[in-house]
């Protein structure tokens, strides 16, 4: 028994699949399979329950994987020292984040991080699945909206803040309103992420006010919301970041530039600030810095 024996074990369990782990380690499945069949006869017990549909852990199979893990867990400890005593951020850093954040963000994070150190590699998994970062072996997660209560690490990288955009055309044709009550004689393109209870909170200083909405369009996405604007087909909300960034050029114009939306945290979250690698420390510096200065 080796630790590469381990790590495939502990792949095959966290991926649930041996062709999805085969895929994660750039091998082969057949081979993934000679590993736990051999683990399980050097054993004398079944690891694992194979199904043509699924796999699951039998007890005993529950029982050293949380060994496994953590002895490969111990390992990783033992490189990050090693890396700590260096300071040189290197290795694999495995990220998760958001479909769309990624897309409006992550993704431009990434290239610069990957060209001022080039001894880095990225591994990232664009998903609006909420992916348990310790047992699926992940460094990182950019998380956007509150937090939810649990062990892990955190900082905060910035807020996304919102306002109300519409096309110069749009507003050529049907003028702009002038307070929020108005919005009602517009149509709405509603990102549904700015609306789950079906209204716009609206805040100026200590004011605020609530849109009931009756949208004309409505998407899952600020991008297609963005682009739904752009084509003038009413007012909508929308993260500045989406709307105003230099580099997506959408030309929309603010509506009621003095009313907002309540601002929205993002934050890096990783397993802990105890143990944060130079790899994993880089990353977070260099979002935090190109959160604060991008619009």
């Amino acid at each position: 028994m080796d630790l590469s024996s381990l790590q495939a074990f502990v792949k095959v369990v966290q991926t649930g699949s041996f062709t999805r782990a085969a895929d994660t380690l750039q091998t082969h499945k057949a081979r993934l399979s000679r590993v736990v069949s051999d683990l399980e006869r050097e054993l004398g017990v079944r690891l694992l329950e194979r199904s043509t549909r699924a796999l699951s852990l039998t007890e005993a199979g529950r029982e050293f994987f949380e060994r496994a893990h953590a002895i490969l867990g111990s390992v990783d400890d033992a490189k990050q020292a090693m890396q700590r005593v260096r300071g040189e951020p290197q290795g694999t850093l495995r990220l998760t984040c958001g479909v769309e954040f990624g897309l409006v963000a992550v993704g431009g994070w990434i290239a610069d991080y990957l060209a001022a150190y080039p001894q880095v590699q990225v591994e990232a998994d664009y998903t609006n699945r909420v992916v348990d970062i310790v047992h699926e072996g992940v460094d990182l997660a950019v998380r956007v909206g509150p937090l939810a209560d649990s062990s892990l690490a955190a900082r905060r990288l910035g807020v996304l803040d919102y306002g109300l955009y519409a096309s110069a055309a749009y507003l050529r044709r049907h003028g702009r309103p002038a307070s929020p009550a108005e919005l009602a004689q517009h149509p709405q393109v509603v990102y549904a992420g700015t609306a789950p209870q079906g209204h716009w909170t609206l805040v100026r200083g200590d004011e605020q006010q609530r849109v009931k909405l009756l949208p004309r369009l409505r998407v899952n996405t600020s991008l297609a919301a963005r682009e739904a604007l752009q084509r003038g087909l009413g007012i909508g909300l929308l993260p500045r970041r989406v709307a105003e960034s230099n580099e997506l050029r959408s030309g929309l114009q603010r509506v009621l530039p003095a009313w907002s939306a309540p601002e929205v945290p993002v934050h890096a979250v990783f397993a802990s600030a105890r143990y944060l690698t130079p790899k994993v420390r880089a990353f977070i510096d260099l979002a935090a810095q190109q959160f604060s200065g991008a619009a």
